[in-house]
Order: C-alpha cells, then sequence, then structure tokens
C-alpha cells in the first residue's frame, strides 16, 4: 500500500462532494450543496464553539445557575437559612394559635374551667419575642457590660485579615463543632440569665422562637459574617437594631426540646457557609 502524501492528504481534504435532496416520484432536484472534509469539519467545529458559548452564556446569565453544583450564591444561600428559621417561626405560631383553640374548645365544652388553663401565653405572636427591661435587667446589663467591654478573646486565622470577636458568653464547651455531624456551632455551657454579648458589631436580622432550639437571634456583620445565637431564656433586641460589639442581646437558657441544659449554641456562618467559631473565638 502506498504512502498518502501531503499534496494528496490536502487534495482530499479540499475535494468537493455534491449533496442533493430528490423527489421520490420524479427524481428532480430539490435542495443541493457543495462540501468538501475540510469544510465539513470546520463547520463542525464552529457549530460546536456555538453551542457551549451558548451554553455558557444561559448558566452565567440565568437563575439556571443555581441548580448547578457550585453556582449557589452567598445571598440565595443567606435567603434559604432566613425562610428556614421564619418557617420554624410559624410552625412554633401555629402551634401556639392550636393550643388556644384547643383550650377554647375545652371551656365550652366544660371539660376545663377558666382558672385551669396552662399558664401559657397561648395567643402570642411567636416572631414578636422581644421583652422590655425591668430596671434591675438595664442596670445589671449595663454594669456586665462596662466590666467586659475590654474582654476581648478573638484572634483572625493566620493569612487572614479578620476582625477581631467577642466571646459570647460565659461559660465551658461542652460541644464543638463539627461539620460531618451537622453540628454547626459550638455548645457553651453556663448558668441560667448569663448576659449573651453580640461577637461584633452588627445588625440584628432575625428573632424569633424553634420548637427545636428555642429562642433564636441572628446577627448580620461585615464582610459576609452572620452569627446566630440560640437557646436563649430572653431576647433583648428587636429585628433592624443596631449593636455594637459585646453588647449584651441575651440571656443564656434552656429553651428548645433539643436543649439538656443551660447552654448558648453559638454559630458563625461566612458567605453562606458554616464557619468554625473555635477558628476565630479563643473559648478557654
Amino acid at each position: 500500500m502506498s504512502k498518502i502524501t501531503s499534496k494528496e492528504f490536502w487534495e482530499k481534504m479540499h475535494f468537493e462532494y455534491k449533496v442533493s435532496l430528490l423527489n421520490e416520484s420524479t427524481l428532480d432536484e430539490i435542495f443541493s450543496i457543495h462540501l468538501s472534509r475540510l469544510s465539513s469539519l470546520i463547520s463542525l467545529v464552529l457549530f460546536t464553539i456555538g453551542l457551549m458559548t451558548l451554553i455558557a452564556f444561559i448558566i452565567i446569565k440565568t437563575p439556571i445557575r443555581n441548580y448547578l453544583p457550585g453556582y449557589l450564591d452567598s445571598e440565595v444561600r443567606e435567603e434559604m437559612i432566613q425562610n428556614a428559621l421564619a418557617t420554624n417561626a410559624l410552625e412554633a405560631k401555629l402551634d401556639m394559635q392550636t393550643l388556644y383553640l384547643e383550650n377554647v374548645r375545652s371551656i365550652l365544652r366544660g371539660d376545663m374551667k377558666v382558672d385551669e388553663i396552662p399558664t401559657i401565653d397561648s395567643i402570642k405572636d411567636a416572631s414578636d419575642v422581644h421583652l422590655e427591661k425591668s430596671e434591675w435587667t438595664a442596670a445589671f446589663v449595663k454594669n456586665y457590660e462596662e466590666e467586659e467591654q475590654y474582654n476581648l478573646s478573638g484572634f483572625p486565622p493566620e493569612g487572614i485579615e479578620k476582625p477581631i470577636f467577642y466571646k459570647p458568653v460565659k461559660g465551658m464547651v461542652s460541644s464543638t463543632f463539627n461539620l460531618f455531624e451537622k453540628h454547626y456551632g459550638i455548645d457553651i455551657a453556663t448558668t441560667p440569665n448569663t448576659p449573651v454579648l453580640a461577637t461584633m458589631k452588627g445588625t440584628v436580622i432575625f428573632t424569633g422562637f424553634d420548637p427545636n432550639v428555642g429562642y433564636v437571634i441572628q446577627l448580620q456583620h461585615i464582610n459576609g459574617f452572620v452569627s446566630a445565637y440560640k437557646h436563649n431564656a430572653k431576647l433583648l433586641k428587636s429585628q433592624g437594631d443596631a449593636v455594637n460589639a459585646g453588647e449584651v442581646i441575651a440571656l443564656a437558657g434552656n429553651t428548645g426540646d433539643l436543649s439538656t441544659g443551660v447552654h448558648l449554641h453559638f454559630e458563625l456562618w461566612l458567605d453562606g457557609k458554616p464557619a468554625d467559631p473555635g477558628e476565630y473565638i479563643n473559648f478557654n
């Protein structure tokens, strides 16, 4: 078999073929096109590039990118978190309303007297958990903030410039951050009504009640940080309040079905992803 020379190769690549579309009955030529191997290859490459460009444009410029792995941005993640917390608050409100209606039915049936109704604020809005400070509470919080204003216990990770964090509550760590077990925070055992501090300056973006984790308050900070404080006994701030670093925002408690003792469950999120608080705060 003779070897094909370069000249013969390019002649074959440039040799044109006629592709015709014929009428089966009359054999009349309806359509025809002249193609060579080279022009067919170039057309295929251009079509592939155009198709890939169109797909990339659709992914980048439309919301479909949020359904692909790795494209879910921090704003969408944060919105998902807020929706989940709001859903839990609505579920708690529904449970309270259900209990209230059951109490009313029991009274109307004569099964329960008015003074036998459980001491629970059944018609309280679950999202309205801001409690007014008494004079004693206000004085206690003020003194505590003055004593703790220089008690900085945070440190930035190596190679990353981060703000200084306050330790959110006094106590001992009872459970650490574990991403694989979906424990996205750190548990700090403490005493009842111990002041809970804002770890950084920020804005309250959520206050509510969750049947599992009790009274919750969440703060938005600079540089994409969000902090969450759960199982509180009382919340001292409302949604939209601006708070300073180290300011008392709640009192530690034992609320929620998942709580087995007085403690604070503290979470730190960065750009929509859970971060280990131990990498930013010294809890010793």
